[in-house]
């Protein structure tokens, strides 16, 4: 059981010197690595700066004040950078001696927007010479790519299955999770259709309004959306004209509150429902609420790969303590810092299990660790959680 009182706050300090000392062993010269150096990390690509991974690792370190991670902020970046492809799209991983580049199978859509939104952190935050300006074109390409998979009717982006973080699970079509970041995206570079994008963005993804969109696809597709869901008091994980994601997707709803309705009521019904489903207990935090089973209409082949994604396990219901960072992100920025405080002493806790192993997944019914060791953003993801609690902001 986590502690409470003096030694709640010893944890809390421990964790922290633990955080910073885990992403300073990550470092290379070519930037954060995804995990700690191990032979199964390393035959598994772990051992690579990861394109989501270590644009999270950078919206914690920089701005950190640590000279070694504010400059594998910018490595980490400009690693990534380097291998952009021509067409504008940031790789799901680069090797760390520039020996190859990896875009997925079909392809890798959140990379490209979590590296515009660290860059925009580094621009706002760093305290490294030359970063404003930097990687101007690399940022119009991307911007320009991003543009090219955008809907426009409904100004949301498109895109194929399992071509995301949650990399063996079935969303397509519009994304919960790919969205939010895309209108955190529109929002920092001022691009535009936001307000268009926030619109279609919660009425397809929350298909439960009054009133319904103008636009006759849009109408279709909420009228389809609507039909037997289990989650009402979440935001779908994805919509297209065969189905819809009812099984409750916790990072995508964590990173709407954060990123798409931080100022509206309905970030506040998410994040209520979401506790009440008990995704915080015992661990921060689950990565569903609703396990995909086999007999479901939504399990795919795939998802049975390793023996990895069934039910309570990987991407199906896993507990993933980086998610539960930005779980205690959104609790802050709705105002709940009393139970951010409580569940960040959590998170401490099982970040410290096996001697500061830093896991990266537990099974959410055993509560056995699973994954590889040394996960670089978990590190992250608490040192953001607590400088959001000793006022440092959001990020």
């Amino acid at each position: 059981m986590p502690p409470t009182g003096a030694e709640a706050d010893e944890l809390i300090e421990a964790c922290t010197r633990a955080s910073i000392n885990l992403l300073k062993d990550n470092l290379t010269p070519s930037g954060i690595l995804a995990a700690s150096r191990t032979k199964a990390a390393e035959s598994r690509s772990y051992t690579r700066v990861f394109g989501r991974d270590a644009a999270i690792c950078v919206l914690a370190m920089a701005g950190s004040g640590v000279p070694a991670l504010e400059q594998g902020a910018v490595d980490s970046l400009d690693s990534l950078a380097r291998a952009q492809a021509q067409n504008g799209q940031i790789p799901k991983y680069v090797d760390p001696l520039g020996h190859d580049a990896d875009f997925w199978y079909l392809g890798c859509v959140d990379a490209t927007l979590w590296w515009l939104i660290a860059v925009a952190h580094v621009q706002r935050h760093s305290n490294m010479p030359g970063v404003f300006g930097r990687w101007r074109g690399h940022i119009d390409r991307a911007i320009t790519w991003l543009q090219a998979q955008e809907h426009q009717r409904f100004f949301l982006l498109q895109q194929n299955e399992a071509s995301d973080w949650a990399d063996i699970m079935p969303r397509s079509g519009f994304v919960l999770y790919t969205n939010a970041l895309w209108h955190r995206v529109k929002d920092l570079f001022d691009l535009p259709k936001l307000d268009e994008t926030h619109y279609h963005f919660n009425h397809l993804f929350h298909p439960y309004q009054s009133d319904l969109p103008e636009y006759r696809r849009g109408r279709l597709l909420q009228h389809y959306a609507r039909r037997g869901q289990r989650n009402k008091g979440l935001y779908l994980s994805f919509v297209n004209l065969s189905f819809v994601g009812d099984e409750g997707d916790v990072f995508g709803n964590v990173l709407a509150v954060l990123y798409a309705l931080r100022e509206d009521a309905a970030g506040r019904d998410v994040m209520k429902t979401l506790i009440n489903a008990g995704v915080h207990e015992p661990y921060l935090a689950r990565s569903v609420t609703t396990p995909i089973t086999r007999d479901h209409d939504l399990w795919r082949a795939y998802m049975a790969r390793h023996q990895q994604n069934h039910p309570d396990q990987y991407h199906n219901g896993g507990i993933w303590p980086f998610i539960g960072g930005f779980f205690l992100l959104a609790l802050i920025g709705q105002g709940q810092t009393d139970l951010a405080r409580t569940e960040l002493v959590k998170l401490a806790h099982v970040l410290s299990l096996d001697n500061w192993r830093f896991t990266e997944w537990f099974h959410g019914r055993t509560l056995a660790p699973c994954g590889m060791p040394g996960q670089s953003w978990n590190a992250a993801a608490f040192l953001m959680a607590r400088r959001a609690l000793d006022g440092g902001g959001l990020s």
